[in-house]
């Protein structure tokens, strides 16, 4: 068997419904692959970038706007030569108002995550955007109610985008490996299956050695390593809902609950039981 790897690394932590950054560098440092434990949104503002999320690379313009779900193995690939400015918003899971996340898992069902938006429509959400900047950071009377309602509104306008593809398409905006694009597609939505090497080669008609090197060039990890990383995020979030360990181990895919378990003490820190 392959050997596991190092494990995915998670990054940030998120205690609000939602929070807002407005950032602008010259970051020289280049980004690993990693995931969050909460729903993201990338507006590009200006500078050289491009974001490769699960496999696939997005070549980002002005007012770009990116659904980064949770979990979603993703890293920004930045030009230091000229600033990078960019709004950041985070969002919990667990909000109260499931249906203003809908477009997240619609992002993971599509394999597609860029919203790229005509003038008129990307007018009225940069209003929204710096409104709801200015609430963040306002003490006055409602500030914090104002600035609920203006997340609300531009989740609202976001979904309603998404959901009904009223966005641009432009077939240069993103490049991906099509047979990558499958084997991650079938990957995702299968994770209780057999999902060996060997199995995913005779059912794709590939070589194991030529699929598993273009696995790794279009997403920076061994298939082993994605696998058993997707397996482990599914089990902590069943762990998390109140499903017992066992039966959470088997729900995602694991069939010996020692490599299990093993496994999860790498990935998480400590074992299953904790959580």
């Amino acid at each position: 068997m392959e050997a596991y790897q190092e494990p995915t690394e998670k990054t940030g932590y998120l205690e609000q419904e939602f929070r807002l950054f407005h950032l602008k560098d010259r970051n020289k440092k280049e980004f690993s692959y990693h995931y969050h434990d909460f729903h993201k949104v990338v507006v590009f503002l200006s500078g050289k970038a491009a974001y490769h999320i699960e496999g696939k690379s997005y070549h980002l313009k002005p007012w770009d706007i990116l659904l980064v779900s949770q979990h979603a193995i993703h890293k920004p690939e930045i030009d230091p030569s000229v600033p990078y400015e960019r709004f950041i918003l985070w969002i919990r899971d667990d909000i109260c108002r499931e249906e203003l996340i809908r477009c997240f898992q619609k992002a993971s069902d599509r394999s597609f995550n860029l919203i790229r938006l005509d003038s008129q429509v990307q007018e009225r959400l940069k209003e929204l955007l710096y409104e709801l900047e200015t609430a963040t950071k306002d003490d006055k009377f409602g500030s914090d109610l104002l600035a609920d309602a203006l997340f609300t509104q531009f989740m609202i306008y976001i979904n309603r985008i998404f959901l009904e593809k009223q966005y641009i398409m432009d077939q240069k905006s993103c490049t991906y490996d099509s047979q990558v694009e499958v084997l991650l597609r079938y990957i995702n939505q299968n994770l209780t299956a057999d999902l060996s090497i060997e199995t995913l080669a005779r059912k794709y008609y590939l070589s194991k050695y030529h699929m598993m090197r273009k696995f790794k060039e279009e997403t920076g990890f061994t298939m082993h390593s994605y696998i058993v990383n997707k397996r482990l995020l599914l089990a902590r979030t069943l762990i998390a809902q109140g499903t017992p360990v066992l039966k959470a181990a088997r729900m995602s895919g694991f069939t010996d609950y020692t490599t299990f378990s093993r496994a999860y003490k790498k990935q998480f820190g400590g074992p299953p039981s904790q959580e």
